[in-house]
């Protein structure tokens, strides 16, 4: 059964850089496109990354040039690299992994930007 973890988030200052990794258990790792998403209090649930099964990326208008989505097939984990992080960016951060109809959710990893 297919597992996803997050791991990494905190309490950084405005500026700072926060790496967040997502571990995957299970089976067929390579095909499954990875995303990380974020949910602020009071807001949806939005797609902040995403890395397709050939590396192709794609993030959120606001993250743009602030954030990195990797993947590392041989250790089955994704990470998240968020430079000069913003008051903005507080929020809980999920880790999802999606092939065809079938997706799995982590259980996120808090990040909070102080100002």
């Amino acid at each position: 059964q297919v597992q996803v973890a997050e791991s990494g988030g905190g309490l950084v200052q405005h500026g700072g850089s926060l790496r967040l990794s997502c571990a995957y258990s299970g089976s067929a790792f390579v095909y499954y496109t990875m995303a990380w998403y974020r949910q602020a209090p009071g807001k949806q649930r939005e797609l902040v990354a995403v890395i397709t099964t050939i590396g192709t990326t794609n993030y959120a208008e606001s993250v743009k040039g602030r954030f990195t989505i990797s993947r590392d097939v041989a250790r089955e984990m994704v990470y998240l690299q968020m430079n000069n992080l913003k008051p903005e960016d507080t929020a809980i951060y999920y880790c999802n992994s999606q092939w065809g109809n079938t997706e799995h959710w982590g259980l996120g990893t808090q990040v909070t930007v102080s100002s």
